[in-house]
């Protein structure tokens, strides 16, 4: 009597952002051998990259240019293969570039949903118009957060019936102090004005926090507002999120050295709460990222903050592309740098800088200028080559004119799309 086959059929549930999603039905055959001899998985055919773009770039690095250090390398995503290498593994200052680097880290880390937090607490209950207990403020690194922000949480007691509090108002600082500059910033490099209300120091906040609950009609005095950790036993009444690619949006299309500085900070607090020099914690993290991460252990490869101010800061060309290849491969990085770097002849460094209209929309890429003390100038993204394939490349030039390297950056530009 033939043996009767028996079918399984699995049924897979998997839970996704919170939503349960059934998978297909698998049919698994069981209580026989299966003496089909297993054949060898073919090898997939590597896949051709555009040799006339190789030509293309071979003559535009060797063509005359001015004096300086020159660096190129071209890598074809789509192909997971190099296009073109110039001086690639040279390090070189890269200004703001270096953005790239520190935001994809931060990203990797923080994840690229990370939501900065302020929330408002309180403890106690409100009797006629006064709480007869402590509210707190609890204020995390939001780099955006604006002193008339503080509204919003003075303008919530308000809806709370609190008119006078009889308790402490406390402030809950993540930074205790206001943010430092980097040892080699060049002084007129960074204005503190420009930063967000958190990063300013404790007298700032304190004194915007009081403006803002005394707008409100809230009496307090100075001596109620203390710098304190929230109470146990206190509940959040109000809490304002901002979601993370606000910053990085900043950051890479508008190469704002604040908002850099400030996701360093939240980097560094993420990855050593403990450790009260957030900045020197956040480079410490990206160094690591580079190591493990990128597999970059070349020495001659340098990180000190998170913006690219500091001269000191040295990339390759190679390491640059590494670190768009790492974003590349991960869908949910690659799609905010793709929606938040510049892009060309639109928006961002780059609406001037490639307003050519025949590249037009066709590069988002991150650029880095310092003029000094000598002229350092950077150009690092993507695009879609004329055969389909995603590209990332990175150009580097100093002890160069600024103006020679945008000369040079529109002309690989040009390059990459066969424009003549």
């Amino acid at each position: 009597m033939k043996a009767r086959k028996s079918l399984i059929v699995a049924l897979y549930a998997v839970v996704l952002g919170g939503v349960m999603a059934l998978g297909g039905a698998t049919l698994v055959g069981c209580g026989h051998k299966n003496n089909t001899k297993k054949q060898p998985a073919a090898k997939a055919k590597p896949v051709a990259i555009d040799q006339q773009l190789v030509h293309r770039l071979d003559s535009f690095a060797n063509a005359r240019r001015p004096k300086g250090a020159f660096g190129l390398y071209v890598y074809d995503l789509t192909a997971d293969r190099p296009v073109y290498a110039a001086a690639a593994d040279t390090a070189q200052p890269v200004a703001s570039c270096l953005k790239l680097l520190s935001g994809v880290a931060a990203l990797h880390r923080l994840g690229p949903r990370y939501c900065f937090r302020t929330t408002l607490y309180i403890k106690g209950k409100v009797v006629a118009d006064t709480l007869r207990g402590d509210v707190t403020l609890r204020c995390g690194l939001d780099p955006l957060l604006q002193p008339e922000d503080l509204r919003m949480f003075s303008r919530q007691l308000r809806r709370l019936g609190v008119k006078a509090v009889d308790g402490r108002v406390i402030l809950h600082l993540t930074l205790g102090e206001k943010v430092k500059a980097e040892e080699h910033w060049y002084p007129w490099d960074l204005a503190y004005s420009h930063y967000g209300i958190l990063f300013k120091g404790p007298d700032n906040i304190r004194r915007a926090w009081r403006q803002a609950l005394t707008a409100d009609g809230i009496r307090v005095s100075d001596s109620q507002l203390v710098y304190d950790r929230t109470p146990r036993g206190s509940h959040g009444v109000f809490r304002f999120l901002r979601s993370i690619d606000r910053t990085t949006r900043l950051m890479w299309k508008n190469s704002s050295n604040t908002q850099a500085t400030s996701l360093l900070y939240a980097l560094g607090h993420e990855v050593d709460p403990g450790n009260p020099d957030m900045a020197a914690a956040g480079v410490k993290y990206i160094r690591q990222f580079m190591r493990h991460d990128l597999g970059l252990r070349d020495t001659s490869l340098v990180v000190h903050d998170g913006c690219g101010l500091c001269t000191h800061n040295h990339l390759s060309p190679r390491a640059l592309v590494a670190v768009l290849r790492y974003a590349y491969r991960d869908k949910p990085i690659y799609a905010q740098l793709m929606q938040n770097l510049s892009i060309s002849g639109e928006d961002g460094t780059l609406r001037r800088l490639l307003a050519d209209p025949r590249t037009r929309g066709r590069f988002h890429a991150k650029t880095g200028t310092l003029s000094h003390p000598y002229g350092i100038s950077s150009l690092a993204g993507y695009c879609r080559g004329n055969d389909g394939h995603d590209l990332a490349f990175a150009l580097l030039d100093s002890d160069m004119s600024v103006l020679d390297a945008h000369v040079l950056q529109r002309n690989l530009c040009k390059a990459i799309l066969e424009v003549k």
